[in-house]
């Protein structure tokens, strides 16, 4: 018996430290810590002993994770335990107040983030989701507002779970003792010390940050949440960072992690100094020397420079203020000659009336480009240039192709776009020998990109931007077949709740709204009928119209309308696609492209309804109302961007169904469309 009561209390006993797992390390400095991490990317140990994650390289990644993975759950139990974590972090940007992107404290499944993305991703995630685990945990220090993510500034504090969209956020800064919040910048270059501190017992995680060792007593975010659903049996704890197209050096001097207990705070003075260039001492007389030298020669440069340029000051473009604005995203001539071979023949990825676009690759980068180069012959010129700077280049969304940026010398004019390796969707849809014959998923799916994509246009940004050329050939499709925005050199901006006026019309015969080319009224409602558009190109296979097509199917939302009041669904369907597609999603899809071309504006839903039916997050409208007529009288003068002007009319009265019911509802449509499914049984 009392041999029994000994092992009973052994095993209580093993059973309490199993449950109390108390692990922790510290790093004061990380000279001799190299066996004790795994460094990915451009991360590595300074000669000062500080953890370098990045330089001020763009568009690069670096990762440090402890090299041992955390058991965060006690054996047999699914509660995470309390942990605890302070670190010391420093962010230098390459040129005052300007840098990128930041860095992350990150708890992941796995340090191998081989496949993460730079930029706005920190070197955690990648714009596909691929071969990524969904879950964990990252508490991030961000130097850019990146909208696709709804950062709230350039300079905040976020807790991501599972996602970069961060759960919670502030603006950057730490309170006093007496509870008052100062701002505090992450790139000033300044030394800072966060801690994180997870409560198992409240199922809180709290995160504070101060100039000093001290740690305050107010927490910078406070958010309640149960870890035990994102975290494993045993996760890995570390580092993430990331720069952009501008860069910064993110730096790590110390780092404490407690799993069980509290982690003590840093003592600043007694971490390493940051590295610093030209550290090796010189004498006064050779520095002397050298400063007088140095003088002696710019100056010579600087008379020769000032001469040569003055005499070329005739023949080189004046620098304008929207270029000053944005500056930072210009490239050098020179690097995207050579990205595209000097322009070759053989990167040619295809031409129009604008110019050409090539596909190049950058120096030092693994990243492929798309250079377009406007022609000198093109009429939209500088004009086009400007738009499209102006309008993309201050938009993040996944559906959007990333203007990365562009270059001005003398009649040359570049635009560098995010490399769409899949090409346009109307290669896809309308060339006799496609490389590929898109699913219904695949179709589907761009739809739905292409939704998101306009919705973030009309109300997503901080003014509303009109595309004013949506059609098949300006959707981009990534190398997930994802849709993409691209082409935005007829675009215009105006502010939310304002009234945009008339314009010139321009865009492409069968996108037109009617009311544009009446009166050249601009509402995002004209983006929504280009938009239906594309809804009946992708459902059919065939252009808005035909011009050699039978007179009945010459305009094709006329056809359409025919076919659905017959109830003959199928009939309309893309027959490369042998009957194979989603027939409840294939007859929203037909309501809202007919709906989204209806000529009267008030009938067409906006984007946010689109989006909303086509994540089914309402039901698919009941009621589709005829497409009405345009006076007989009424003709369209259209701009369409290449200096032609001509006038679109009523040009065949056959290509008119003269008769027709005022709608159809949904329920005849329903009918027609499960007696083809009984007949096909």
């Amino acid at each position: 018996m009392e041999t029994f009561v000994f092992i009973w209390l052994l095993f209580i006993c093993f059973t309490h430290l199993a449950s109390s797992i108390t692990q922790d390390f510290s790093f004061v400095g990380f000279k001799n810590a190299s066996p004790n991490l795994i460094l990915s990317g451009v991360a590595g140990i300074a000669d000062t002993g500080a953890l370098r994650l990045t330089t001020d390289t763009s568009r690069m990644t670096g990762h440090a994770f402890y090299s041992t993975p955390i058991r965060f759950k006690p054996p047999g139990q699914n509660r995470t335990l309390s942990f605890s974590t302070s670190f010391v972090i420093v962010m230098v940007p390459e040129y005052v107040t300007l840098g990128g992107h930041g860095l992350a404290f990150a708890i992941t499944s796995t340090p191998d983030l081989q496949n993460s993305l730079p930029s706005q991703y920190l070197g955690l995630w990648n714009s596909s989701r691929a071969n990524f685990s969904s879950n964990f945990l990252a508490v991030e220090f961000d130097t850019v507002r990146d909208l696709d993510f709804d950062d709230i500034n350039d300079n905040h504090v976020g807790i991501d779970i599972n996602t970069l969209e961060s759960s919670t956020s502030t603006p950057a800064g730490y309170f006093l003792p007496n509870s008052t919040k100062k701002e505090l910048f992450l790139d000033s270059g300044r030394v800072f010390q966060a801690w994180v501190d997870y409560d198992s017992d409240k199922k809180r995680l709290d995160v504070k940050l101060s100039p000093i060792s001290e740690k305050p007593t107010l927490s910078l975010l406070s958010y309640k949440v149960d870890l035990s659903s994102v975290f494993g049996d045993e996760m890995y704890v570390g580092f993430s960072a990331s720069t952009g197209m501008l860069a910064s050096s993110h730096y790590i001097l110390g780092w404490n992690f407690n799993m069980g207990g509290e982690a003590l705070s840093l003592s600043l003075p007694s971490l390493p100094r940051l590295p610093r260039p030209n550290k090796n001492k010189k004498s006064p007389g050779l520095i002397l020397g050298v400063s007088l030298s140095c003088s002696l020669l710019i100056i010579t440069v600087l008379v020769a420079a000032a001469m040569f340029f003055i005499k070329r000051a005739k023949d080189d473009d004046k620098v304008e203020e929207w270029e000053l604005e944005f500056g930072p995203h210009r490239f050098a001539y020179r690097e995207l000659k050579k990205a595209t071979n000097g322009f070759g023949d053989k990167e040619l990825l295809g031409s129009g009336g604008f110019g050409k676009v090539y596909k190049g690759k950058l120096q030092d980068s693994d990243e492929f480009v798309a250079v377009k180069r406007i022609s000198h012959e093109s009429r939209q010129g500088v004009r086009e240039f400007m738009s499209e700077v102006s309008s993309i280049g201050h938009l993040r969304h996944r559906n959007l192709v990333q203007l990365l940026g562009w270059c001005r010398r003398r009649q040359d004019l570049l635009l560098v776009y995010d490399y769409m390796p899949n090409g346009s969707l109307d290669m896809y849809l309308f060339d006799e020998n496609p490389k590929v014959i898109l699913t219904w998923k695949q179709r589907f799916k761009i739809i739905k990109g292409v939704a998101s994509g306009l919705l973030y246009l009309h109300e997503g940004w901080e003014q509303t931007v009109i595309h004013r050329d949506i059609k098949a050939a300006n959707v981009l499709l990534d190398g997930e077949m994802n849709g993409r925005v691209g082409d935005f050199g007829l675009a215009k901006l105006y502010e939310h709740g304002s009234n945009p006026g008339a314009t010139r019309v321009v865009g492409t015969f069968g996108y037109l709204a009617p009311e544009l080319t009446k009166s050249g009224k601009l509402t995002t409602s004209t983006d929504v009928y280009a938009f239906g558009a594309v809804l009946l190109e992708v459902t059919c296979g065939r252009r808005p119209i035909e011009t050699n097509a039978l007179p009945e199917e010459l305009v094709m939302v006329d056809w359409v309308w025919s076919r659905w009041q017959s109830g003959d669904i199928r009939g309309v369907v893309d027959r490369r696609l042998n009957g194979e597609f989603d027939e409840e999603e294939v007859v929203m899809v037909i309501k809202l492209g007919l709906l989204c071309s209806n000529n009267s504006p008030e009938v067409r839903p906006t984007m946010r309804q689109v989006v909303m039916y086509l994540e089914k997050q309402h039901p698919s409208p009941e009621v589709v109302p005829a497409p009405d007529f345009l006076d007989k009288n009424d003709s369209m003068c259209v701009d369409d961007g290449s200096g032609n002007v001509g006038e679109f009319e009523d040009f065949v009265d056959s290509a008119r169904f003269l008769s027709r019911p005022h709608e159809t509802t949904t329920s005849s449509i329903f009918s027609s469309a499960d007696k083809t499914k009984t007949d096909r049984r």
